[in-house]
């Protein structure tokens, strides 16, 4: 059985066991299941730009006529040299593609699979995690340490420099999505332009949005039952003139979120395991999974009636708007703090 845990698979990657000619790889995060792709087809070609070398084919495609994928990685390139296949994601099974090549592993290509999020029941996980010529790589939204490195490498690539306490609060603004993060760097690099270091003032001008942040801590006070941190984001966002309505929108949408994630849960997924599939900023992450085992089904579904109400009660008359919020808002978050109490 060939399969390495998260936090293995760059060093595996790094340095593959050559008898693994089929790649599995998969998980929640697609940006990073896509550079993880890309990487490994670059290495095992000599040239990642000759179309006879890295072959590109489509999982509905192959999904549809399994025999494509055999025929394929069966054939011999015209020029020799080495030869890799990467294939796109699909929702469709291709277990009938991959029996055959794992039965009789290619000699002269690598097949690249990219998926989803795959269960630990999923068919072709489970067919390439028993093979001895196939490697089953999750790629799991990036945490702290996964981000600092990212950072550390494309500012060393970009000749700039940035102190810890600076890295520590870029990371907090990145989210869970390797492309999403590197976006959001390059921009930051750009801004920089031919300043030498990145300071804080580059970082707030340029990465997140302030008003989502403050509008996340609203809504995860909320759900924490932390009532000074409520009172503290409600003022800010006043103060910067959003709408109560908008404020309760936010707040239900959370509730929704969660309602669906709790139902994961209580079907028999794991609290962080559902957690990561929510690509959300590392620092929100524990206030995510904290909510979610403090909030049961019946108290969200009671959480979203009230904003429900609210929400209609705010539109149908501007007047009452912000005491219909404020009352809605401190009520949920009594409700979150006697689940957090466990009461």
């Amino acid at each position: 059985m060939v399969a390495v845990k998260a936090h293995e698979a760059e060093r595996t990657l790094a340095k593959p066991d050559p008898a693994w000619r089929l790649f599995l790889i998969y998980g929640p995060d697609t940006g990073l299941v896509s550079e993880r792709a890309a990487a490994l087809a670059r290495a095992n070609v000599d040239d990642a730009n000759d179309a006879f070398q890295l072959v590109r084919m489509s999982g509905d495609d192959i999904a549809s006529d399994p025999l494509k994928l055999v025929d394929e990685a069966n054939t011999i390139g015209l020029f020799g040299g080495r030869r890799a296949i990467r294939v796109s994601a699909t929702g469709k099974l291709l277990t009938a593609a991959v029996e055959p090549l794992l039965a009789t592993p290619s000699r002269d290509a690598i097949v690249i699979i990219e998926a989803g999020d795959l269960q630990r029941s999923n068919p072709l996980r489970v067919a390439c995690e028993k093979a001895r010529s196939a490697l089953a790589v999750p790629c799991y939204s990036d945490g702290a340490r996964d981000l600092g490195s990212l950072i550390d490498e494309m500012l060393r690539a970009a000749g700039k420099t940035i102190d810890r306490v600076n890295r520590d609060h870029l990371a907090a603004l990145l989210g869970g999505d390797r492309q999403t993060s590197r976006r959001e760097i390059e921009k930051l690099l750009l801004y920089v332009g031919s300043d030498p270091a990145v300071l804080s003032e580059h970082i707030e001008a340029v990465v997140g949005d302030t008003a989502q942040r403050e509008q996340a801590a609203l809504v995860d006070a909320v759900f924490a039952g932390r009532l000074p941190a409520l009172d503290l984001a409600y003022a800010k966002l006043s103060g910067e003139g959003l709408d109560p309505g908008v404020m309760l929108g936010a707040v239900l949408r959370q509730a929704l979120t969660l309602l669906k994630s709790r139902q994961s849960v209580d079907a028999g997924r794991g609290v962080k395991d559902v957690v990561a599939t929510m690509r959300l900023p590392f620092p929100r992450i524990p206030a995510m999974e904290a909510a979610l085992s403090a909030w049961t089904t019946p108290k969200l579904t009671e959480a979203i009636s009230l904003l429900g109400a609210a929400t209609l009660a705010v539109r149908r008359d501007g007047d009452i708007a912000r005491p219909a919020a404020v009352r809605t808002l401190w009520t949920l978050a009594r409700l979150g703090r006697s689940g957090a109490r466990g009461d």
